[in-house]
């Protein structure tokens, strides 16, 4: 059974519990997409910082974030770039999702064109986003269930048509917060590439296990 956990905010160094030895630690870029207002800074901030504040004023551009997660005798850190979702900032979006290894797409279960919109940002990604790229889609606002517009049916059939995770999520509550970025970093290449001496290349992940200065702050536990 695969042991993982999260950091704990606002400590340095990626820990081991019983002083166990620091295994391997790779870098990824991951990119947050979808419209605006569906909760992706939300998302995010929940996820680094174990915060959600009701009014998230709206991305200008994008805001970038680390975070790092473990998962057995590999640290996972995560560059997360949160783009803004107004449609005069979609120009500046390849920007950030070029060279990305991970993607999390988010639409809002209450708002149907969300989920369309959605689905426009997954065709973007598989035709221009590096080919090998994690793809995650969140139902965002979990805690509107009895909102909801798009039916969980619905969204984990187009998931499994497309190779996607799926999870409905609430940044309010915490609901599959961590969860989603967990089962991205699962599924992130972390061997074969990098003890190759792949790594570094930019879309298979950066292994800093000799560079450890460059985590996040963070403490895995």
């Amino acid at each position: 059974m695969k042991n993982y956990s999260l950091p704990m905010a606002g400590r340095s160094g990626a820990q081991r519990p019983n002083g166990a030895t620091q295994g391997k630690i790779c870098q990824f870029k991951l990119v947050l997409l979808g419209e605006s207002a569906v909760g992706k800074s939300s998302l995010v901030l929940r996820f680094v910082k174990g915060q959600f504040h009701e009014y998230q004023e709206s991305t200008i551009g994008a805001a970038f974030l680390t975070q790092t997660v473990c998962l057995d005798d590999t640290t996972v850190k995560f560059e997360i770039w949160d783009t803004a979702g107004q449609e005069r900032y979609h120009s500046l979006a390849p920007m950030y999702y070029r060279g990305a290894q991970a993607a999390i797409v988010v639409y809002d279960i209450v708002n149907q064109d969300t989920f369309s919109r959605a689905k426009t940002w997954v065709k973007e990604l598989q035709r221009q986003a590096s080919p090998n790229i994690v793809i995650a889609l969140a139902g965002n606002k979990a805690d509107l269930a009895n909102k909801r517009a798009v039916e969980y049916e619905e969204a984990q059939a187009y998931a499994e048509e497309n190779g996607l995770l799926f999870m409905e999520t609430s940044a309010k509550t915490a609901m599959n917060v961590n969860d989603i970025f967990l089962a991205i970093a699962k599924k992130l290449p972390k061997n074969e590439q990098l003890a190759s001496g792949l790594s570094g290349q930019g879309r298979r992940g950066v292994d800093l296990s000799e560079n450890q200065q460059q985590t996040s702050s963070g403490c895995c536990k």
